[in-house]
Order: C-alpha cells, then sequence, then structure tokens
C-alpha cells in the first residue's frame, strides 16, 4: 500500500476528510497538522511568541516557520512517505522542500484559499509543482507563469453528519467577519428578519474578545466558534444559510457544504452556476435587497425551500465530495 504523508494546517479540520477520501482511493494516510496547537503549553507559547508580536508590530514569521518546519520534518523522517500532499504549507521553510527534493518525493501543493494569502512566489511554485489551486482564474493565471498547475475546487465531506430533520426559523451565516458581511447581515437584522452569526469575531463572549484582541462588536446574535460538524448541521437546519465571498478568487468550502447537507444556501456569487443550477440547486443575490427578498421568501414559503435544498443535495452527492476532488488530484502525479 502507498503510504502518503497529507501535510495540512488545523483550519476547520478539513484535512480529516480529505485524508478519508485518500484512504478510499486506497492511500495509507499520514497526516501532520504543522500549526497545530495541542497543548495548553503550545497554545500559551503562540500567543507569547508569535500572536502578540505580530499585533505590536513585531515580524514573528521567521520564529513560526522555523517551530513548524522543524516539527514537520520529524515528522516527515519518521513517517517516510510514498508520496506527500502539502495543503498551504507557506509556513513552511526551504529545509523542508529541500528534503522533499533531497528524497524524490512525489508531490502535489494544493492551494484551498487564493494566491495573494500565500507566502508563494511564482519561481518558487515553478520548481515545485504540480500546484493545485481552488480558483479557476489563479490556476490558469499560474500555467500563464509557467507553473504547472491545474483547477481543483473546493469540496464537500459527506461522512462528517447527516442532514437534520429539524428546521429553525433563522438565517445564519458561519465565518470570519468582514465589513461586508457585517453590512450584508446588519441590513437582514435591520429588515427585521432574524439572524445569527457564529464564530470568534463575532461572539460577545469575554474570551473570545480576548483571543481576537477586539473590543467591539456588531450588534447582532452571536454564538462562539463551533466545529466543522456543528456548523454543517447549524447551515443546514436553518432557514437559510449565507455564503459570502467579497473578493475571494474562488468558491468557499460552504458552497458545497451547504447544499450538501440539504440546506438553503444563499450565495454571493454567479459562477456558482458552474456547480449548481441558481434558483433550482441554489440562490444567488446580487445586492442587499435581493438577499432581504430572498431571505423572507425562505421564511414563508418552506415548500419551495425544500425542492430547493432536496436538489442541492443530490447535484452535491452526484459530483461535489472530497471523493470527487481527490479522484481528479490522482492524475496529477510527476
Amino acid at each position: 500500500m502507498t503510504r502518503l504523508l497529507l501535510v495540512t494546517p488545523t483550519f476547520h479540520g478539513y484535512h480529516r476528510g480529505i485524508a478519508r477520501a485518500l484512504e478510499e482511493r486506497g492511500y495509507e494516510v499520514v497526516t501532520h497538522c504543522y500549526d497545530a496547537f495541542a497543548t495548553l503549553g503550545d497554545k500559551v507559547r503562540n500567543k507569547a511568541l508569535f500572536e502578540l508580536p505580530a499585533r505590536i508590530g513585531i515580524d514573528s514569521h521567521r520564529a513560526a516557520a522555523a517551530w513548524a518546519t522543524k516539527r514537520t520534518l520529524e515528522v516527515l523522517r519518521e513517517v517516510n512517505p510514498d508520496r506527500i500532499v502539502v495543503i498551504k504549507g507557506d509556513t513552511l521553510g526551504p529545509d523542508f522542500w529541500d528534503e522533499v527534493d533531497r528524497r524524490e518525493l512525489p508531490r502535489i501543493l494544493w492551494l484551498y484559499d487564493d494566491l495573494h494569502r500565500h507566502r508563494y512566489t511564482h519561481d518558487f511554485l515553478r520548481e515545485i509543482g504540480p500546484v493545485v489551486s481552488y480558483a479557476r482564474s489563479e490556476a490558469d493565471s499560474l500555467v500563464e507563469n509557467g507553473v504547472n498547475a491545474c483547477w481543483v475546487p473546493n469540496g464537500f465531506d459527506p461522512d462528517l453528519a447527516s442532514p437534520p430533520s429539524t428546521r429553525t426559523e433563522e438565517i445564519v451565516f458561519v465565518g470570519s467577519r468582514y465589513p461586508n458581511r457585517v453590512s450584508l447581515l446588519e441590513r437582514l437584522h435591520d429588515a427585521g428578519l432574524p439572524v445569527r452569526a457564529y464564530g470568534r469575531q463575532w461572539s460577545h463572549h469575554p474570551l473570545d474578545r480576548l483571543r481576537t484582541w477586539e473590543i467591539g462588536r456588531p450588534g447582532l446574535r452571536s454564538e462562539r466558534d463551533i466545529p466543522l460538524e456543528r456548523a454543517y448541521t447549524v447551515q443546514a437546519e436553518a432557514a437559510a444559510a449565507i455564503n459570502v465571498h467579497g473578493l475571494q478568487a474562488g468558491l468557499a468550502m460552504r458552497t458545497f457544504e451547504v447544499p450538501g447537507m440539504g440546506g438553503l444556501q444563499l450565495i454571493d456569487r454567479p459562477d456558482v452556476a458552474d456547480f449548481y443550477e441558481p434558483g433550482v440547486e441554489t440562490l444567488v443575490f446580487g445586492s442587499p435587497d435581493e438577499l432581504v427578498e430572498l431571505g423572507r421568501r425562505a421564511l414563508r414559503d418552506h415548500v419551495w425551500a425544500e425542492r430547493i435544498r432536496e436538489a442541492g443535495r443530490r447535484r452535491t452527492l452526484a459530483e461535489h465530495t472530497f471523493a470527487h476532488r481527490i479522484e481528479r488530484l490522482d492524475t496529477l502525479w510527476d
């Protein structure tokens, strides 16, 4: 059996669904989260040595990179894999990549976020490929710059949770707090619609204010961070779940998670039509007023909403799971 090392950020635990999909392809998978702070000591160390200096203007990236690189090299040498998939990985220093080269390991670098949020250069990516991008436009741009790159969209993990049998009369958002998201949720609230946001940047809890180094919060109903499994359920049982991207190049994971769980998605991206039929399998809004109207109908017209939910789930399971994405990934080995 081919042993594969999956080197990944902890980010919401997405690596678990990816690892399961790789195992279904016949790999023996070992997962290493290069940015995991598993113990209390690790978490305190992260706050004191990395986060706090960054907050006061001191560049702590070099120290964080050295820490992550050392741990990841230790795992690489211990596991001695036949292949390696690195997700994001821009915290890892040249010593890690030199070791991958020295071992002549078949590797894939998977970017499931915008390239500008990474520290990679085109020169580096030309050497390290193949590179997978979650955004079609960024994959095309990489190819134009001589990178061995291709487009593999984000996906849904059907093994994480089962669709709920109950519904709530709320419109929800789960994720980070950005100004455009605050504006849209406040617009819904001002229109009298029941809105609730989930995440530490929305939460009014004192610990979350401390963790995010912030005091102020929008005047919206909110909850603390929830694990990915719970986020799946919250978005599915809501009257509707909002998916707001803003300037993001590709489509976020929740694009596939909400319909995959039988949720009613309200999304701001017309290019979702590459994956779902708008008005039939998902709902697209082009303005705050249109979002308000869709939210009102979602709360009022349950038969219409259920029809869209069912169609979106069928399409997701047929075409947009992590198993489908790994099937594509598995054709890229050099």
